[in-house]
This record gives C-alpha cells, structure tokens and sequence, in this order.
C-alpha cells in the first residue's frame, strides 16, 4: 500500500507495524503528530498498545525504561530540549542495554528559541551509549524505525532514529507501507530474559562496585561495535523482505572520485542534485551520505575515503570550541591513514535555514579552488 505521509506519521506507521505494546507520550514540535497520530490508532484499536501521557520528556524516558525493564517494545519521541532533559535517563537505558527506540525530530536547541532543523541535539548526546541512525526522506524514516527495533532487539542496546525538522517531519512524500503479516514475519515478536517478573524475582541496577564497572563498560563498546555488522544485517535482511537496501553509509560514484562530499539526513537530497551536475561538466566527484553516526562505522568510511584528495563535509550542527561533529569524527577515523585526505568541514543550515543546491555547490567550488582550509570549521551561508 502507498500513501502521502508526512515524515511524522511515516514513523507513526513504523510503529504500528513492529506491534509496540508501550507509547510514552509527552508533546514537543516538531515531532508531536507522531505521538497524536499514535493516540488516534491507539484510540480506535488498530494498535493494541498503553499510550502513556507524561509530564515531561524525562518522565517519557523513565516509562520506556520501566517498560522495555519488564519485557515490552517500548517507543517515544522528543526533539531539542526535550531530548535534553532526558539525557540522564539516557545513559540509565543504554548502561541496562535495554532496546528501546526513539525518534529524535532534529531541532535547534534553545535560547535563541528556535523549532527548525539542526542536529545538534542529537549530536549532543553523542556519548549516552545509543545507536544513532539519520535518515533522508519520508520512506526511509519508515523502515529505519523497523529496522531500529530489529538492531535493538539483537544487541541489547538503544536506538535513536534522527532525521530534519520540518524538511521531513511535516513534508508530505509517498510512502510504501508494507502489509503488517509481512513485517511480523520480518521483526518477530520481542522475547527478552532478564526481564521484571514478579514470578521470577530479580534486583536491577544497583550499586556497582569498580571491581566491575570498568567491565561493564567494556561489553557496551564491545556491544558497539558489533552493531556495525548488525546495522549492515538489518538492511540486508530488509532489502530480501521489502525490496529497498540500507546500509551504514551509501556511496555515489566513489570509485573514480577525487573529491568526496560527505552528507547526512535529509542535506543528501540536494547535494544528489550537485554531485550529479558538476559529473556532467566532466568534474570527478562523488558522494557519501553518512546514515550510522553511533556506532562510527570506521572501517567502511575508511575504505571509501582512502587515497582521495579531498573530502567536503557539510555539516547542520556544531561543537562549539571546535566545530562540525560529522567532519571531526572523520578526521578522527581516517587519522592513521597514510593515504588520508585533505578534510574541508562546512557549517551551514543551523536552525533550519535552507541548504539549496546553489549552496552545496559554492561550497564544492570553494573546496576545490583551496588546497588545504584555511580553518578547523568554515562557515557558509552567513548574512553579512
């Protein structure tokens, strides 16, 4: 079945169809439709589930902790401060390795109060522990939300799925939804040990001595990086169910290039436009679109990236003190390559201002008239 659906629903949809038992509810724009549209499937009886309605974001987390603790598929949905103040809770579902999913509707953190696309709320919680996962269009907000309750589900760990405020959340674009029947045969039902039952009593939590910590810590990174092979599992395993392959990054026209654009979330679509241009004019670029930022998948930039001269990244956030977070994790990925490439890191498009195919191409331009930045972090697209 095809239907035009907002980014929202589509990932409203997702949810219904991976049969989610638990929904902890607290309103934050952009991503409110998600959990409205939610209340309305649960209210009619098409999704048989406990729609919780909480008072804040930290209350949401704290639900579908307590929930995913006792066995049950848990979901909810934040974005910006919302996902601020959950970030301690954050670290509590990630350290139980409990699979739960959550989509994060990329905003600009506030003051300046702002509501359009950025990412760097996610990017801010960066070290919580949970798998994060960024997405391009409507379609792929759908099956990466299924796709995140499979990964969750085998490695025991958290997973955040992040696309752009209102460039997706509230733009309308058809969407495959798949038939239910096919998506149980798909994702099985969630079946966990170690779960609160009150038949088989358990303590959960407690006070951790450092004669383990430190070992605990190590099966989370250990957990990590093993989700790399399970991320790549999932978009094999959906590719042979529903026809349409995901991966932790996808390439255009790599092999030959010289010049290698680096972009995430829903940045891809015009930089697609771009790369596919400036190929006609005879110029010998590619693209990568980064789609697994938690666990970095090393390797396989490393492989794309290796023996290019230079690699463009354009980036919708910032750390501030150093700058684009996409650009610096590849800086870092690639540093012990002898054949490691000149790295320009672009910021632009922060608190939703449009990142058009003109602007992508002034700075693939600009990159390739430069040897080498003349900075850490350049900034494209500021009004004088």
């Amino acid at each position: 079945m095809k239907k035009v659906l907002m980014g929202n629903h589509a990932a409203s949809w997702a949810v219904k169809l991976a049969d989610v038992k638990m929904i902890a509810a607290y309103p934050i724009t952009p991503q409110t439709q998600i959990v409205e549209e939610l209340s309305e499937m649960c209210g009619s009886g098409e999704l048989k589930a406990k729609f919780l309605k909480v008072e804040s974001e930290h209350s949401a987390m704290a639900s579908c902790i307590a929930a995913s603790s006792a066995g049950v598929r848990a979901f909810t949905a934040t974005s910006a401060n919302g996902l601020a103040l959950m970030h301690e809770l954050l670290h509590w579902a990630s350290g139980a390795r409990l699979p739960l999913v959550m989509v994060n509707v990329n905003r600009a953190m506030a003051p300046g109060w702002n509501i359009w696309a950025d990412q760097s709320d996610s990017l801010s919680q960066r070290d919580t522990g949970w798998l994060q996962l960024y997405v391009e269009d409507n379609q792929e907000v759908l099956d990466t939300v299924l796709q995140a309750y499979y990964i969750a589900e085998k490695v025991n760990l958290p997973v955040m799925v992040c696309y752009d405020a209102f460039f997706l959340s509230h733009t309308y674009e058809a969407v495959d939804i798949p038939e239910k029947q096919a998506v149980q045969d798909w994702l099985p039902p969630h079946a966990r040990e170690n779960i609160l039952n009150t038949k088989d009593p358990r303590a959960f939590n407690g006070l951790v001595m450092p004669d383990v910590y430190m070992e605990m810590r190590y099966k989370l990174q250990q957990a990590h990086e093993e989700a790399v092979a399970v991320v790549k599992e999932a978009g094999e395993s959906f590719a042979k169910a529903f026809d349409r392959s995901y991966s932790t990054i996808e390439t255009v026209y790599c092999d030959d290039a010289e010049t290698v654009l680096v972009t995430s979330s829903s940045t891809t679509s015009p930089a697609r436009l771009v790369v596919e241009a400036l190929r006609e004019k005879g110029m010998k670029i590619g693209l990568m679109k980064v789609r697994l930022f938690r666990p970095f998948p090393v390797d396989d930039i490393c492989q794309v990236l290796s023996g290019k001269k230079k690699v463009v990244v354009i980036d919708r956030n910032i750390s501030f003190g150093k700058g684009g977070i996409f650009a610096d994790e590849i800086r870092g990925a690639i540093a012990n390559d002898p054949q490691a490439p000149i790295i320009f890191g672009y910021i632009t498009g922060l608190g939703g201002r449009d990142i058009t195919p003109e602007l992508v191409e002034d700075i693939v331009m600009e990159a390739e008239k430069n040897e080498r930045p003349e900075r850490l972090a350049l900034w494209k697209g500021l009004k004088s």
